[in-house]
């Protein structure tokens, strides 16, 4: 086909045809984890924020630049997941700063929006690793550029710039000895190829068939529940402001204010031209009818709750909001990423006020931290991810709220998210208190125990599906059949003479007499330490341990 252009109608095909063939090969992206683990999930966050910006262009009857610029950029970054999903979510957004400002699609165009894109994720990025999507992105753009001036039919243009693609990921773990190790090209480059696919198959004209469905969202917990006798507020009720005239910070201050007033369960996210709302409330039309002096609204969802036997999840909100008088807003509060049941209780006992349930398994979006944000009342917010992989979205939750002053703590594992609060200190500035943190998690050493899910070569370990793995902070510690015989060899690599107190997790897959062995065989190898064991509830990890 002889194509030198594209409109808003070929771009919505195009981005929906991206989106479909990065869903639909997501389990592949994730067997290319690094670490043979049971929790790769780099081809899942990116489907997940992908398809959260897909389901927003989907709804689009009449598509222009304008309109599918704002819906791709507002879409993808309140679902962005992952760094993987973070990063996919900046690269969307710097594109289409770009498009835009035009009608149509060109060459050029599509380079320089590639550039933007590539630079914008970069900048999002606190130290960018080359061998990763980034140098994927960027290796396209750059392609991308080179060709744009000559370029007359999209088609071949396009083919140039993927199978470019195609050998900057190839060339991937030549740029990390890590892939290199585990016989892998990276993951999330690989997600990106799959996206640039898609969408050149929608441009070619190919038959697509887009299914969007709403993925689950994180559960959050108060840190506090209870039951009341019946829920105080019915419709759960959520809806998309489409902005239609100047709206300022005294606007949305006076919005949210309005929606204090008719309910509860209030969140409200401004980003370029949209405002997206949720309110429990008893009547929904006052919402809706103050709404629309802002604009045109989509996305209306209204939910009875009572109809839909959901009494057991709000009761617990509601008796939550009723045992907490009314308080003046406090000057501190604390969100806490955690999975497990016995490490909720663990981080409720460190007077943490909102616990996101979430971790390995699921990834937070920003928007989940967001609604986390908005639940709890203080001036300073500390949020600890506990995860490498969930700081970005927590990064991008921070710079979306403007009415609290937010630190994210850059805990990469539960004990260093557990020793960080410890080490808050009351009457310290937000500053003082987070360099306080970061030098106290810095001396935490965390190993994990799990399961292999494929053969692999790594660390000098050749593991087998099935194996018992023992990660340390850098990689694989130990290996083994056996669940105790390869923890005990992971804490012994663990140790040093620095070592001092011993923590110990157990997960939801161990049982309390065999921890308690575990435990025991622990103290006879290192009875000089201080030594604790826990339940933690885990899934997947047998056993997560820290030493400090």
């Amino acid at each position: 086909m002889a194509e030198n252009h594209i409109d808003a109608a070929l771009l919505k095909t195009m981005f929906l045809a991206g989106a479909q063939k990065l869903e639909s090969n997501k389990e592949w992206i994730n067997e290319l984890n690094v670490f043979p683990v049971p929790d790769g999930d780099t081809g899942t966050n990116m489907t997940l924020t992908i398809m959260s910006a897909a389901r927003e262009v989907q709804a689009i009857e009449e598509p222009t630049m304008e309109n599918l610029a704002k819906a791709i950029s507002s879409g993808s970054l309140r679902g962005a997941r992952g760094n993987s999903g973070v990063i996919l979510s900046q690269l969307l957004r710097g594109f289409t700063k770009e498009i835009k400002k035009v009608d149509v699609l060109t060459a050029e165009v599509l380079a320089r929006a590639f550039q933007r894109g590539t630079e914008t994720a970069y900048k999002a990025v606190m130290k960018p690793k080359e061998g990763t999507i980034l140098t994927v992105a960027k290796g396209m753009a750059d392609k991308a550029m080179e060709l744009a001036e000559t370029a007359v039919d999209l088609e071949p243009f396009f083919e140039a710039v993927i199978a470019y693609g195609d050998e900057v990921l190839s060339q991937t773990p030549e740029m990390l000895p890590v892939l290199k190790q585990a016989g892998v090209v990276d993951s999330g480059g690989q997600g990106l190829m799959q996206a640039m696919k898609g969408a050149f198959d929608g441009f070619l004209g190919k038959e697509i068939s887009f299914e969007a469905e709403t993925p689950a969202v994180s559960a959050g917990t108060a840190a506090e529940t209870a039951e009341p006798e019946e829920i105080k507020f019915g419709y759960c009720t959520e809806f998309i402001i489409n902005l239609e005239k100047n709206y300022t910070e005294s606007d949305e201050r006076e919005l949210k204010a309005y929606l204090e007033s008719l309910g509860d369960s209030i969140v409200l996210v401004s980003d370029d031209g949209l405002v997206k709302i949720h309110v429990h409330t008893n009547d929904p039309g006052l919402a809706i009818q103050k709404a629309l002096t802002y604009g045109s609204l989509s996305r209306i969802k209204i939910d009875n709750m009572r109809e839909e036997h959901q009494e057991k999840l709000f009761k617990e909100a509601a008796k939550a909001a009723a045992e907490q008088k009314p308080e003046p807003r406090k000057e501190v509060g604390f969100i806490a990423v955690s999975v497990g049941e016995g490490m909720n209780e663990i981080f409720r006992g460190l007077n943490v006020d909102y616990l996101i349930e979430g971790g390995q398994t699921m990834n937070p979006s920003t928007e989940d931290m967001l609604t986390a944000i908005s639940k709890v009342n203080a001036d300073t917010i500390y949020i600890f991810p506990n995860n490498k992989n969930i700081i970005l979205a927590a990064e991008q939750a921070m710079h979306l709220t403007e009415d609290k002053t937010i630190v994210v703590i850059p805990s990469k594992t539960v004990p260093q998210g557990i020793t960080a609060i410890i080490n808050y200190i009351p009457g310290l500035s937000p500053e003082e208190n987070k360099e306080t943190m970061m030098e106290e998690m810095a001396k935490v050493k965390t190993g994990q125990v799990t399961y292999a899910v494929r053969d692999t070569s790594l660390d000098g370990f050749e593991i087998k599906k099935g194996d018992i793995m023992g990660l340390g902070d850098k990689g694989v510690l130990a290996e083994g059949k056996e669940v105790e015989d390869t923890s005990l060899e992971l804490l012994k690599a663990m140790i040093d003479e620095e070592a001092e107190l011993v923590s110990i997790y157990y997960g939801a897959d161990v049982s309390e007499e065999d921890a308690e062995a575990f435990y025991a065989k622990a103290q006879e190898l290192y009875p000089e330490l201080d030594m604790e064991l826990h339940n933690g509830g885990q899934p997947i990890y047998y056993y997560i341990i820290s030493a400090e």
